[in-house]
């Protein structure tokens, strides 16, 4: 059975469904044979009935370790169907499901298990030795982050899928008990680019509610198949392409990682409806066309509605080229760990889509706001403030961070500046910790960025700032090139003055072979100093 003869869904209000477990149990009651998730890598596939018995079972085994509902379980996975299923079966089980980033370092998985006071760890056995050896390092124990005198090391137990499905017969007809909709779902914790990373914790109905505003803002349903080729431990590739399914009946192809070979391989062979990418990747796949023309589209599939673009602002000239390469729509999105996803988005064709800008609130309200947390007229920089059931519950165990981010009467600030025109469509201008300030006055990096990006030859590009004596901060870039380009430093200077004036310009730019990336993809600006003067 394939995704698109799927009978229509039955009707379930919102009240009927108010956490995670309640969706597994409907879906799998209404639709048990309908394909939910393809991992295309092991020709695995997994239907919504065995979703639900499998992350039962995970469940089950959790109880069975002596972990006590609501404690923080963590999963440390590459995606495929074990990930997946671990996932939703912690959730499932009303326990805290606390997401390792595989990339973040030694360090920083250290803090995070220590900080979540997790009390079970399942993962691979080829990343189990990475556990290990961040549970025994000193930055497991250091700063006191536990109240306990005894620090308490959790068990590492490696997981693979087959145990999984033998879990289903050992645990079969047990009940895990239900989950409310302001029960503690998931603690995801924040890149750190500045300091200690930061744990958001969000509850059932955050999730729902995220994965509910990709469905109503990308017009979803039950026929839509997603490509997920973002890791389950980023909030992209978890709210969007894989509860966004499992909020509208659809379905997922999950490859263990992205690969531009195999992009439009994946979509053609699965017959994917739309996919969700960061700028990075698309701009990967830009490059790739380049070098291997032979082997990319030229035109519109017929199965292939969409692309969609978020975790970072995308360029304009670059979402133009590939709109014109691959002649595919790309819908320019915006969301945030602390919103379970989605806050922005530009409407699906034939409606007006505004290259440059994330688009509209979609689920729940966004205002531009001044120092006081009040709105400012259409057209006016300020604070992008939301407010909605998608918003976080806290920073796990950092009562400070959390007053200074969730304002009065509901908002969260997110720290992202923007404006919003006469139409509603916010567009963001920077991020209030990265504008250069030359001597005293404001510029933001993402204009910088934006006429790099005109360069045909530039692939990524960021402008950051840099300490001097005359100005307090200069202005200079780093950009990565197209293979073999030619272009010199002299060009992109003379096109930069042209675009944004002699005083924004940069008085220097960098050519690196990449540019320092987050989990997600997303360009860390602040590390790009310490790159150029290593």
């Amino acid at each position: 059975m394939t995704y698109t003869d799927s009978a229509p869904l039955k009707a379930v209000t919102p009240a009927q469904m108010t956490s995670v477990t309640d969706y597994i149990d409907t879906q799998a009651r209404n639709y048990a044979d309908r394909v939910f998730l393809v991992a295309p890598d092991s020709s695995e596939s997994l239907t919504f009935g065995q979703l639900q018995q499998q992350a039962c079972a995970v469940a089950q085994f959790i109880a069975r370790q002596g972990v006590a509902r609501g404690d923080s379980v963590a999963y440390a996975m590459q995606n495929g169907p074990c990930c997946a299923v671990v996932l939703l079966g912690i959730i499932y089980g009303g326990y805290r499901a606390v997401a390792i980033n595989l990339v973040a370092g030694r360090d920083v998985i250290a803090y995070v298990l220590n900080h979540s006071q997790t009390a079970l760890v399942l993962t691979q056995t080829d990343i189990a030795a990475v556990i290990n050896e961040a549970l025994l390092c000193d930055a497991y124990t250091e700063d006191s982050i536990r109240s306990e005198a005894v620090i308490s090391t959790p068990p590492v137990i490696p997981v693979d899928y087959n145990a999984v499905r033998a879990w289903v017969n050992e645990f079969k007809g047990v009940s895990t008990g239900t989950s409310l909709g302001s029960d503690d779902a998931l603690l995801m914790y924040t890149s750190g680019t500045t300091g200690r990373p930061k744990g958001v914790t969000l509850s059932h109905g955050n999730l729902i509610a995220g994965g509910q505003n990709v469905v109503t803002g990308h017009e979803l349903s039950e026929r839509d198949r997603a490509l997920c080729v973002l890791p389950l431990y980023h909030i992209n590739g978890l709210c969007v392409t894989l509860f966004g399914p499992l909020v509208s009946g659809g379905s997922i192809v999950l490859p263990k990682r992205f690969s531009t070979s195999a992009f439009w391989q994946l979509v053609d062979e699965h017959q994917c409806s739309w996919f969700s990418v960061v700028p990075t990747q698309i701009a990967y796949l830009l490059r790739d066309a380049d070098i291997n023309p032979d082997t990319q589209p030229t035109a519109q599939r017929q199965h292939l509605h969409f692309g969609r673009s978020a975790s970072a602002p995308l360029s304009p000239d670059v979402h133009g080229a590939f709109e014109r390469r691959f002649g595919i729509p790309l819908i320019e999105t915006m969301g945030l760990t602390e919103t379970a996803a989605q806050i922005l988005t530009n409407p699906m064709p034939p409606l007006i889509r505004k290259l440059g800008s994330p688009g509209l609130a979609v689920g729940d309200e966004v205002i531009i706001a001044d120092k006081n947390q009040q709105p400012v007229c259409a057209d006016v920089e300020g604070e992008i403030l939301v407010r909605g059931p998608n918003v976080m519950q806290r920073y796990f165990r950092n009562e400070v961070a959390t007053s200074e981010a969730l304002v009065k009467d509901g908002w969260l600030r997110t720290g992202d500046l923007g404006r919003k025109d006469k139409d509603g469509y916010v567009f963001v201008t920077g991020r209030l910790k990265e504008l250069i300030i030359k001597g005293g006055e404001n510029i933001a990096p993402r204009e910088i960025d934006d006429a790099l990006y005109q360069h045909a030859d530039v692939v990524e590009a960021a402008a950051f700032a840099c300490p001097c004596d005359d100005f307090g901060q200069r202005v200079e870039a780093a950009v990565v090139l197209k293979t073999n380009s030619s272009l010199k430093e002299a060009d992109l200077i003379n096109a930069c003055e042209r675009r944004v004036g002699q005083f924004k310009c940069p008085d220097k730019i960098h050519f690196l072979q990449e540019l320092p990336k987050g989990p997600s993809g997303k360009i860390q600006r602040a590390k790009i100093l310490d790159v150029v003067r290593a």
